[in-house]
């Protein structure tokens, strides 16, 4: 006699077998009903938590073809060790993501004043930056901002993120920020004189950052008066060396780091 299945779904009805992947810590996927994206924190009897780069939770059923993987379906599966483990730290705090290939760059990007400004972003928000697809370059100053964001034309798909020094009302660098007008250009700023100021002294290990009399260059009077050499690109590597995460910056300047980065990443 002649062998029927029991299963009578025509072929082409048939869902295509997807993979299973073990929902490890570290993990990172988006479940698509909602839109949520975050790394596996903690994996149940039934349900997994994630954690997205804000630090929020979400917990979901571990539904068969319930979550996305790099945009593939996948079904996650309990891994075979459950202690939660929770996912190690990025140097900004946020949820590291093991083996994360870098995003292809977006058309967006943020500015910074100059290279010593840009190495601190990278130092701290590195990993950040190259996961969300986003280019840091330095302007060597903010005298022609308008002109350039002009010539860069932010745009809805190009937005434009700009860190200034020392933004504090009624000086040079307030005007020239208050000068870009565009919906998509966003000028933010520390009230720091100079980038190294956005480090803790206490990092550095040094009770202060010293006062220097006005109309001397900020960074010979800084080496100056803490006994440095007058050698300010190696006194600011040996600042930099002292930078290991955001614990060691202001939260004058990681608020606005965070907020630009948002802001550029933004969906339009």
């Amino acid at each position: 006699m002649r062998q029927y299945s029991p299963d009578l779904t025509p072929p082409w009805k048939k869902p295509k077998p997807v993979s299973e992947v073990p929902a490890e810590p570290g993990l990172v996927v988006e479940e698509p009903g909602t839109g949520f994206c975050g790394a596996v924190i903690r994996c149940e009897a039934g349900t997994v938590t994630l954690e997205d780069r804000f630090g929020k939770h979400r917990v979901f059923p571990l539904e068969p073809r319930g979550f996305l993987l790099e945009g593939q379906v996948v079904t996650l599966t309990r891994p075979s060790s459950t202690t939660p483990i929770r996912p190690t730290r990025t140097a900004s705090g946020s949820v590291a993501v093991p083996g994360a290939r870098a995003r292809v760059a977006r058309a967006g990007r943020i500015y910074v004043e100059g290279r010593h400004d840009a190495e601190l972003v990278e130092r701290v928000w590195g990993d950040d930056l190259r996961i969300e697809g986003v280019v840091v370059e330095y302007l060597e100053g903010v005298d022609d901002l308008p002109a350039i964001v002009a010539d860069f034309s932010p745009g809805p798909d190009a937005r434009l993120g700009v860190l200034v020094d020392h933004l504090v009302p009624g000086s040079k660098e307030s005007r020239i920020a208050a000068s870009v007008t565009s919906d998509h250009a966003l000028v933010l700023g520390h009230p720091y004189i100079d980038i190294w100021e956005a480090v803790k002294p206490s990092s550095v290990g040094i009770p202060s950052w010293p006062r220097v009399p006005h109309g001397q260059d900020w960074k010979t009077g800084v080496c100056r008066a803490l006994g440095w050499p007058d050698n300010t690109g190696a006194a600011w590597q040996h600042i930099l060396s002292h930078v290991h995460s955001y614990k060691d910056l202001q939260p004058e300047l990681l608020g606005r780091v965070e907020e630009l980065i948002d802001f550029v990443t933004a969906p339009h």
